[in-house]
């Protein structure tokens, strides 16, 4: 079932500046193949329930299995019988407000 996901996964402990631990981490989401889109707060990863959660994971354990105390925020929205919510989601509320066309 189609998921699209916001993902925030950081290290703990490591000092103030998270960002090369961050690119690792985004290296495995984009090497995934699944749709993604990255944020200065999130990520946005779109596929398949068990596709997207098996990148979370991965994803995960990049800084764990370095003995990196990691914290994973999660939101998801499994919606049947849509895709490309990534994007949709965006169009629609753009249109509202008179930018793009749907």
């Amino acid at each position: 079932m189609n998921t699209l996901i916001a993902v925030a996964i950081a290290p703990c402990g490591i000092g103030d500046e998270f960002a090369p631990a961050v690119a690792e981490i985004v290296k495995v989401i984009r090497a995934s193949g699944l749709p993604n889109r990255t944020n200065s707060m999130f990520t946005e990863i779109e596929g398949e329930w068990d596709d997207v959660m098996k990148v979370v994971k991965d994803a995960s354990f990049v800084l764990a299995r370095k003995g990196i105390r990691t914290e994973v925020v999660l939101k998801a929205d499994i919606r049947p019988g849509f895709t490309n919510m990534m994007q949709d989601k965006v169009k629609k509320v753009d249109h509202i407000l008179g930018e793009k066309d749907v």
